[in-house]
């Protein structure tokens, strides 16, 4: 059975996808957040459009983590350990790598994601968990961004290395390698190794797309720590490629990639200027059309936009479908999502009520808080209209400043209670995301500028007829259309918003046009409302999706 699914994949050349993370699906928890969830729908729409895709990830055994809130907002983190045996198939071979003067053995499970369309893309995962392998080396695939940055190394490669390695001893051939971030530059080496050190061999088969757009978050270790933990490299070609003082895993891919990438066009140009020197491009992140489309917004695509799913194009004839069926799909997915919020919370929503929808990993620069800047403000505004809101989001475990931040949202929940419902959503993952993306009615995007390299949150959003609400940084800024597919918050300027006038500006930006703008037209003006609604679905989904997405990194960096 192993060979034959094996043998059904491994016809022709293919391009290897590798990621830390991929988010498939909730019962396979590979994924923490959005760069899992792009590399999930990045496969999804490689099976649609039948493109020779094979990916390679960790299997995490034990999950990012599941999350507890208390009474206060509290997180605590519980391990989320799943069983692979229940929807991966083990593969026969085996391939090994030195870490810290030990053979450690990697073996692979194979996930293949099914089209609707008939289209199929393999999904190999490494697995360390297993003997004759030591204790501290089976667990090197078991947390996804766990441990120290000893551990993090360890990790990388494994993606790096032994992805190459398990690739050529599965019988894949390759014709492109793609690092989705730096996480997998390792690879690059693995094939200067393989390639007997022609540089410009290996840029010929590399393509790099960085997702980070602060200098701080990419990642760097120290050549003490390599010389440590992977003694067998060598550390002349880490320096030449990867930078003299520390080695630097974006610029690593940098320099052995021949195409490179940006996520959005405000992101290339500040890519462009972190790493000056560097031709980097852009692509602009896409999400799975179908996979974030509501159940019943699908069934009204279905019946007047045939062929959808495959050419999400179509959905710009979105007025061909009534108002009153655009209206009521929507109401039946908002219901769903507060039927939801209601049973696992104490407080009572209402689906007649407008609702702004907030969810993000819980950390600093994501400014989840900036709705309550002023609580007076808001509880005029709710004296006027009856609003609420949803907000869910995980922080991870070492970082107290997220975890505060969640803290404070269930303080500013007590605080309006009576005036402004809100509910926090625990555990936050792909299905209360599904939810969440089609039964609000304004999504909700506070980020500090220009820290956001894309998101695609917001594009889920617009595919269930949501209206996004965002500071101008990322997608947002090319899909925005200030009164026909949204409203900004705050200005257009590239200068950052920790400017303390930039600051003022959103905060008026963001009461102002919730009270007089956004409110009043969702209660009183439904006709122009629906109209949003259609061209957020005709001018943003149409666009924002990532059969456009790979489309693009065919054409421009896989052939």
């Amino acid at each position: 059975m192993q060979t034959n699914i094996l043998q059904g994949v491994l016809k022709g050349q293919k391009i290897a996808y590798f990621s830390m993370e991929i988010g498939l699906n909730s019962q396979i928890p590979t994924y923490a957040g959005g760069l899992g969830t792009l590399a999930g729908d990045a496969i999804r729409s490689s099976a649609d459009l039948n493109l020779p895709l094979v990916a390679v990830t960790l299997i995490s055994k034990c999950n990012y983590f599941k999350q507890k809130l208390d009474s206060n907002g509290r997180q605590s983190e519980q391990s989320h350990d799943w069983q692979p045996e229940k929807y991966l198939t083990l593969l026969p071979s085996v391939v090994d790598i030195q870490i810290e003067n030990r053979t450690v053995n990697i073996r692979a499970w194979l996930y293949v994601y099914q089209s609707p369309a008939g289209g199929a893309v393999p999904v190999v995962f490494l697995d360390t968990d297993f003997e004759p392998n030591f204790v501290q080396d089976r667990e090197i695939s078991f947390y996804l961004y766990g441990g120290d940055e000893r551990y993090r190394l360890k990790q990388e490669a494994v993606l790096g290395f032994g992805g190459v390695r398990m690739l050529d001893a599965l019988g894949f051939q390759v014709r492109k390698y793609h690092m989705n971030e730096g996480h997998s530059s390792f690879l690059a080496v693995e094939l200067m190794n393989k390639y007997c050190y022609d540089a410009e061999k290996v840029r010929e088969l590399c393509v790099f797309t960085t997702h980070t757009p602060v200098e701080a978050g990419h990642d760097r270790f120290s050549y003490d720590l390599i010389g440590a933990v992977l003694q067998t490299l060598d550390l002349s070609l880490l320096k030449k490629y990867g930078g003299e003082e520390r080695l630097n895993m974006t610029r690593l891919a940098l320099n052995l990639s021949n195409y490179v990438n940006g996520v959005a066009k405000r992101h290339q140009e500040i890519s462009s200027k972190m790493f000056s020197g560097y031709v980097i491009h852009a692509i602009t992140n896409g999400v799975h059309s179908y996979t974030w489309t509501g159940e019943w917004y699908r069934r009204l695509f279905d019946k007047y936009l045939s062929g959808w799913m495959l050419e999400p194009e179509l959905l710009a004839k979105v007025d061909l479908i009534p108002d009153g069926e655009i209206w009521q799909a929507h109401q039946q997915q908002k219901q769903v999502l507060i039927d939801f919020a209601n049973q696992t919370s104490n407080i009572q929503l209402d689906p007649e009520v407008f609702t702004l929808g907030f969810a993000r990993r819980a950390t600093e620069y994501k400014r989840a808080t900036l709705l309550f800047s002023n609580l007076d403000r808001l509880r005029s505004i709710s004296q006027g209209a009856k609003f609420q809101v949803v907000f869910a989001g995980k922080a991870h475990p070492r970082d107290e400043g997220g975890k505060r931040l969640i803290e404070q949202i269930y303080g500013y929940a007590r605080q309006l209670c009576g005036d402004v419902n809100i509910v926090y959503l625990e555990n936050y993952d792909m299905d209360i995301a599904a939810k969440m993306v089609g039964g609000v009615d304004v999504w909700l995007n506070t980020p500090l500028r220009p820290m956001e390299a894309s998101g695609t949150s917001g594009m889920k959003a617009a595919h269930n007829g949501v209206l996004n609400f965002s500071v101008l940084d990322g997608w947002w800024i090319e899909g925005w259309i200030e009164n026909l597919t949204g409203w900004a918050i705050g200005s257009l300027s590239k200068e950052s918003t920790e400017d303390p006038a930039c600051f003022v500006k959103e905060k008026e930006d963001l009461y102002n046009k919730l009270e007089y703008v956004i409110i009043p037209t969702f209660y009183n003006r439904r006709d122009e409302w629906i109209q949003l609604m259609k061209n957020s679905i005709g001018k943003i989904a149409y666009y924002f999706n990532s059969h456009r997405m790979m489309h693009r990194y065919v054409t421009d960096a896989y052939l």
